[in-house]
């Protein structure tokens, strides 16, 4: 068995949206592409938590997650991988082709978080966008030998276990991340996007102003992305939003980018 490389998904069964069966789809059949192992994991995701972890994050089952994925990529980076990728269940590789790993030269760190470039209506001044540059943590890769896997996890795990109060949903993923990026300049998969609601309906529209938002501030074409399933559990998108993204997606790709 070719034990170079692993790919790792996770979601809770039954999927609550039929498009999400397209992304896992996506990211299965790139893996398989590529030669890549593959594994989906289901309610045994969360078994290498202490107990007490999950009684704490009992009704925040997203900080939960954000440290459950750490744990299995440590996990079989010690059974002999070389590499293990993680990405989210809702992340859609929609030009497998170019979404190609950073090899080893390209690399030297052995690893790297995913690009967020989040763009959204401006409070303070009505009709403009504002877009944030980030890190986010629905893509990951990390390589036997890296520095910070275990320094991110270990902080991780305390942070959840010293706080006593009220915790952000992004409160070790995406925040703790950005924080730690900010100062240590983590590197980054740029191809490994993120997109906000106001982008994924100017995708639906052919482009316009959130797409030129997010391109502007990208360093990349994207050629996955995460899709953002909290957006739709709020309502910001629907089934249809969703789907009719997907399929414009898979067809071209994000309009703008060259």
């Amino acid at each position: 068995m070719n034990r170079k490389t692993l790919v790792i998904q996770s979601h809770r069964s039954p999927l609550p949206y039929s498009w999400l069966n397209v992304c896992l789809e996506s990211v299965k059949n790139w893996s398989e592409k590529n030669h890549y192992d593959y594994i989906f994991l289901g309610d045994e995701f969360f078994k290498l938590m202490t107990t007490e972890l999950l009684e704490k994050t009992n009704r925040q089952k997203v900080i939960a997650t954000d440290l459950a994925r750490l744990k299995w990529m440590q996990k079989f980076l010690a059974e002999g991988y070389e590499s293990v990728v993680w990405c989210d269940a809702d992340f859609l590789v929609f030009c497998p082709d170019q979404f190609i790993l950073p090899g080893t030269e390209n690399l030297p760190e052995g690893y790297a978080l995913g690009r967020e470039v989040w763009v959204q209506k401006n409070q303070q001044q009505t009709g403009k966008l504002k877009a944030y540059k980030k890190v986010h943590n629905a893509f990951l890769l990390f390589r036997q030998g890296n520095h910070f896997l275990d320094f991110y996890c270990a902080h991780a795990e305390r942070l959840l276990q010293n706080t006593t109060g009220p915790m952000p949903p992004q409160f070790i993923g995406p925040k703790l991340l950005t924080a730690l990026h900010n100062t240590i300049q983590c590197p980054v998969v740029e191809f490994a996007g993120m997109l906000s609601p106001v982008v994924i309906q100017a995708i639906n529209q052919g482009g316009g102003p959130a797409v030129d938002a997010m391109t502007a501030r990208s360093s990349s074409p994207l050629y996955g992305a995460n899709l953002c399933t909290s957006m739709a559990e709020r309502g910001e998108l629907n089934n249809n939003d969703m789907e009719q993204a997907i399929g414009r997606l898979l067809d071209n790709g994000i309009p703008g980018f060259k």
